[in-house]
């Protein structure tokens, strides 16, 4: 019998590269990976559907979801990060903890976006941030339009200019974007991070929370699903196996170029344990809530599902099985 032939778009990251590479395969399918950065995918699959199997920033997801477009996702989280260090103030403008962003001006690529939900959500739960009273400027248009709550006083920046430079100019007080702004990276003494310690503050973070904030989710069309419902387990398994391969090759120092790095792995073990990048629901369970109510109190979903209506299949009890 013939393979299924399907298309895969995700990042070049470790925990993939053999199911990248094809020395990891889904049983019954036939897998063309194509490796790209996030915008691009992100894009390519919110506005024209492109890949049959995609891995997707899970805040987009749910606004597409929530307006009935057509994929759905598997419970596997190929990309998360912590966001703390990405907090960025404008130095002598009144700063000087996190709640002093209040009442301020503050930048973001779009509100869609997970790493700048995930900031919200962090400032708004654990540091006393009041969302309500900052008013957000926008950079990028949203790949899934949507009408933001009445309460989010939002602008849009305009052409010609960006984030960075209107923090630089003074036009904004703070930014929470998804990648090191290029002031942060040349170390402009106009600008400083929120969190003067951001490892610090999101080990503390990870343990009073228990979140290692999930950026991207893995979705698949739904006529795909619906002719062949076996592919999410067949999917999901394959994810896996990918993964545990990636932690055996990390158990060899001769892997990495980095010099501590058993010092790395066994600190990262005595936060996170063995598997610090869990599939499935239970596991994820506190950080999918988390989005979902972000997500519900910004406006970007009307409604809010359960958990498990998220994923594929509906129960889970099957996928469930394989983990």
């Amino acid at each position: 019998m013939s393979k299924l032939r399907l298309t895969l778009a995700c990042g070049s990251y470790d925990l993939l590269r053999s199911l990248i590479e094809g020395t990891v395969a889904p049983p019954g399918i036939d897998l063309n990976v194509l490796t790209m950065a996030s915008p691009e995918r992100h894009g390519r699959m919110l506005r024209h559907e492109e890949f049959d199997v995609c891995e997707l920033s899970l805040v987009a997801y749910l606004v597409a979801r929530d307006q009935g477009r057509g994929f759905t996702a598997i419970p596997v989280f190929p990309h998360r990060r912590f966001r703390h260090g990405y907090m960025v103030k404008r130095t002598g403008c009144g700063i000087d903890k996190p709640a002093d962003l209040n009442g301020k001006r503050v930048g973001l690529d779009t509100l869609q976006n997970s790493a700048g939900l995930w900031m919200r959500g962090i400032l708004q739960d654990h540091h006393g941030v009041d969302l309500k009273s900052i008013e957000w400027w926008c950079q990028q248009e949203e790949d899934v339009p949507f009408e933001p709550a009445k309460w989010m006083r939002v602008r849009r920046v305009s052409e010609g200019k960006d984030i960075d430079r209107m923090l630089l100019d003074g036009e904004l007080e703070g930014a929470l974007y998804p990648e090191t702004l290029p002031s942060i990276r040349s170390g402009s003494p106009k600008v400083a991070l929120v969190f003067p310690n951001p490892k610090a503050a999101e080990i503390e973070y990870y343990n009073k929370s228990g979140i290692f904030p999930i950026m991207h989710a893995v979705v698949i069309k739904n006529d795909i699903l619906e002719k062949h419902p076996w592919v999410a387990v067949n999917l999901l398994q394959a994810f896996e196996q990918a993964k545990e391969v990636c932690y055996e090759r990390m158990k060899d120092p001769r892997n990495f170029a980095l010099v501590w790095v058993k010092e790395l792995m066994q600190e990262q073990a005595a936060i996170f344990g063995p598997d610090p990048w869990p599939s499935g629901l239970e596991r994820n369970r506190k950080a999918l809530e988390a989005v979902v109510r972000y997500e519900h109190e910004q406006g970007m979903i009307k409604e809010k599902p359960k958990i498990e209506d998220l994923f594929f299949p509906a129960s889970l009890q099957e996928i469930q099985h394989y983990l």
